[in-house]
C-alpha cells in the first residue's frame, strides 16, 4: 500500500452484506482500485483477556472464539484484526474455524439473528510492539491507532468485539453522525 493516508468509516464493516456480495474490505479495496485480502492465522477458544471480558460483559478468563487476521491490501499487511464472540454464539460454528466466511462474519451473524443496533469505538495511538512492528512492516518510531469495537444487538447484549491495529501514518478514520 502507497503512503497516501487512507480514509476510512466504520459503517460498511456493520451491515450484513446481500447474498453474492464480496466483503466490506474486499469491496473498500476494489474501490481503491487494489484487491482486499485477509490471512487467518488463528481461530478458535481462547480465554478472554480482561479487556476483551469487559467489552462483552464476560470475567476475565472466560472462553471466547476469536479470529485473528491479518488483513491485506494487494498482498501487504495494513492491519491487525483479532475479533472475539462469545462461546454461546460461536462455538462449532464458521467463526471458530479458520475458513473465510461468505458475505463475511457480520453477514453469518445476521442469519443467526445477531444483528448490531448499537456499535462503541475507542480509537488510542501507541507504539507498536515488536510483533505487531514486525507483521506491519514498521520502521522503529512509527506509530500505530488501535482501534477497540463493541457491537450490541437490540437488548443491548454485546455479541461481537474487536481489536485493531493499524500503521497511524496511513490511516485516518472518518466517522459521519446523524443526529435526526
Amino acid at each position: 500500500m502507497s503512503d497516501q493516508t487512507w480514509i476510512s468509516t466504520s459503517m460498511p464493516y456493520l451491515i450484513p452484506r446481500e447474498q453474492g456480495q464480496p466483503d466490506a474490505w474486499g469491496a473498500e479495496a476494489a474501490a481503491r482500485g487494489g484487491k482486499g485480502g485477509q490471512r487467518i492465522v488463528h481461530a478458535g477458544e481462547t480465554a478472554a483477556p480482561d479487556e476483551v471480558a469487559g467489552l462483552l460483559g464476560l470475567a476475565a478468563g472466560d472462553p471466547v472464539v476469536v479470529r485473528r487476521r491479518i488483513i491485506e491490501f494487494d498482498g501487504e499487511p495494513c492491519e491487525l484484526t483479532d475479533t472475539y464472540y462469545p462461546v454461546g454464539i460461536a462455538r462449532g460454528t464458521r467463526l471458530a474455524e479458520r475458513g473465510k466466511i461468505a458475505g463475511g462474519a457480520v453477514s453469518f451473524l445476521a442469519a443467526q439473528g445477531h444483528v448490531g443496533v448499537r456499535v462503541r469505538e475507542d480509537v488510542t495511538a501507541r507504539m507498536p510492539d515488536a510483533e505487531e512492528r514486525e507483521v506491519l512492516r514498521l520502521g522503529a518510531d512509527e506509530p500505530v491507532l488501535r482501534l477497540s469495537r463493541v457491537t450490541m444487538d437490540q437488548a443491548d447484549r454485546p455479541f461481537q468485539a474487536d481489536l485493531m491495529v493499524m500503521p497511524a501514518r496511513r490511516q485516518r478514520l472518518r466517522y459521519e453522525i446523524r443526529t435526526g
